[in-house]
């Protein structure tokens, strides 16, 4: 196996350049398959949020993802290769560890991503995109993130990118009492930002969705109105606060939507939270007077208030990171030699049965207890000729020699075929360990 990622995200590319690789989630089935079906990747996943892209693939040595990037974005990776970080084996196990355990988040602890994850995960299976390997090693993250949670208080008063735009919010209008609030577009961030708006003393809610039910679901958990979307720019000058988060490929406001809500409210302050990737809002509408518009990488300044407070827990939990990443290495190292020790048990096991059969007719007739006692014996005496070198190989999993040694027992053993036909008998089963699931 030989796990690669490639991606970008908030801290090593802009938000015009996330833009650009952003895949809206109902392309992101197609655009996995096309990856797992892409030159020399058996397996693939892909993470696409508002701050980051990452293509996941277990593949052959010497996979260059950047040409799957090209031809599905249509543009020139050199474009972005400054943006543009690549891990490989341990790092990429580290690093989906860290991500699936919010300590890669704009806001450290925050639950969101662990969500984001398993969808992306559950999206993979469905369109048979992960199979072995990496689908233990994804569903492994989860439980590394488990335990980051109860191990460690990271995620305790947690923050999210909701709840920071909200708080944005408040220092623009000093309370947020009685403002009104237009949410643009029904998905979980637009409902977990409802839900901080209305603690902090929000009033009326309106809610649009080009799914006009989707809205109305939403708005009634919050006795808000549903609007029809082909209404927004007729309605939106009623809000105070507008937060946008849709899957729109262009922006939806415009300046000069900004210029005839601010005549309409006889200027009267209106802000704009674009948590959307690609924006919702055009740069252009903050210059328009009156308008104040924070996207999500403006989001990050509020974001620092909160790092100081968890370092000491991040690094804690950096720490139980890197010791599952060990830990799923050395379980990895030991796959390795189970062909080999299921072509030992096989190899032994024939020759047990053959020598049964052979000098059965000189032992005459025997009873059911003296059959029982046959085998138990046989049995004993290859289990104990199978414990030294299956504990040698075992031990040798873990270090650099393993590749050695259990070439040395394939020989002596004369294993060379057995060992590769029951190869793919191995891998095909690793994804369903039990062990490894959260």
């Amino acid at each position: 196996m030989n796990f690669l990622l490639i991606g970008v995200n908030h801290t090593t590319a802009p938000l015009e350049v996330r833009e650009q690789l952003a895949i809206p989630e109902s392309h992101l089935p197609e655009a996995m398959r096309r990856l797992a079906e892409y030159p020399g990747v058996e397996e693939a996943m892909i993470l696409s949020t508002c701050n980051r892209v990452e293509l996941l693939a277990n593949c052959e040595p010497g996979t260059d993802l950047r040409g799957f990037l090209r031809d599905y974005f249509q543009v020139d990776p050199a474009r972005y290769a400054n943006c543009l970080y690549e891990y490989r084996e341990h790092e990429a196990i580290r690093h989906l560890f860290r991500v699936a355990a919010s300590l890669d988040s704009m806001v450290v602890g925050e639950p969101q991503i662990l969500g984001q994850v398993k969808e992306a995960y559950a999206m993979a299976r469905a369109v048979g995109a992960l199979r072995t390997h990496l689908d233990a090693l994804v569903s492994r993250s989860f439980a590394v993130a488990k335990k980051v949670r109860s191990e460690t208080e990271v995620g305790s008063s947690a923050v999210s990118v909701a709840s920071v735009a909200v708080e944005l919010a408040k220092k623009i209008f000093g309370s947020l009492e009685g403002r009104v609030v237009y949410l643009v577009g029904a998905g979980k961030m637009c409902e977990l930002a409802a839900r901080h708006l209305m603690a902090h003393g929000a009033g009326t809610i309106f809610v649009a969705n080009r799914t006009y039910e989707r809205a109305q679901q939403l708005a009634r958990k919050f006795s808000g109105q549903a609007m029809l979307f082909e209404q927004l720019y007729e309605t939106a000058d009623r809000a105070d606060i507008v937060l946008t988060s849709t899957g729109a490929p262009f922006a939806i406001f415009r300046r000069e939507h900004a210029e005839l809500f601010m005549a309409r409210r006889k200027n009267r302050p209106m802000f704009f939270i674009d948590i959307a990737v690609p924006r919702d809002v055009d740069p252009e509408v903050n210059r328009v007077d009156g308008i104040f518009v924070y996207d999500i990488d403006d989001l990050q300044a509020a974001v620092s208030s909160h790092v100081a407070d968890r370092r000491k827990e991040a690094e804690h939990a950096e720490a139980i990171v890197e010791a599952e990443v060990e830990r799923f290495e050395a379980r990895l190292k030991t796959l390795d030699v189970v062909p080999t020790i299921v072509s030992l048990h096989d190899h032994l096991e024939t020759i047990r049965q053959a020598e049964i059969d052979r000098v059965r007719g000189r032992l005459g007739p025997l009873t059911p207890e003296q059959e029982l006692a046959l085998e138990a014996l046989t049995r004993g005496i290859i289990n104990k000729i199978m414990h030294t070198p299956i504990s040698a190989l075992k031990t040798a999993a873990r270090e650099p020699e393993a590749t050695t040694v259990v070439e040395l027992i394939r020989k002596l053993f004369n294993l060379q075929e057995k060992a590769r036909h029951y190869a793919s008998a191995a891998r095909g089963a690793s994804a369903d360990d039990p062990g490894e699931r959260s």
